[in-house]
């Protein structure tokens, strides 16, 4: 964990989060500024900055991707969402713990925005 990591934070209990699913590795939590009806960050619970970190562990990289999908249909877009990951900030990655962003309930569009 990173004591500075506001997503290290939410995985410790430090702060609160809306969660909305867990795993043994990985937290899904309800994004503060949704960008779709369904707006869900998916983090492993060890922190990485980033997808290519993550990917030293191809099982917390599946976790994190099956718990997204798992969150997608107790949400009711399973079928139909969105997983976007940023690293660095020219990525647009604001928060450097490694999360995806599942989006769902409205049509998706390409390119974004």
């Amino acid at each position: 964990m990173s004591s500075d990591c506001l997503f290290c934070k939410f995985v410790t209990g430090e702060l609160a989060a809306d969660i909305v699913g867990e795993s043994e590795t990985s937290l899904a939590f309800r994004d503060i500024a949704p960008q779709a009806p369904v707006h869900v960050l998916v983090v492993p619970k060890r922190h990485v900055e980033n997808a290519a970190e993550l990917a030293s562990s191809a099982e917390e990289l599946a976790d994190v991707v099956r718990l997204a999908a798992a969150v997608a249909d107790s949400e009711g877009v399973a079928g139909a969402y969105r997983l976007v990951t940023n690293t660095g900030k020219d990525g647009g990655q604001a928060v450097f713990h490694m999360h995806l962003h599942l989006l769902g309930g409205r049509r998706m569009t390409w390119p974004p925005g």
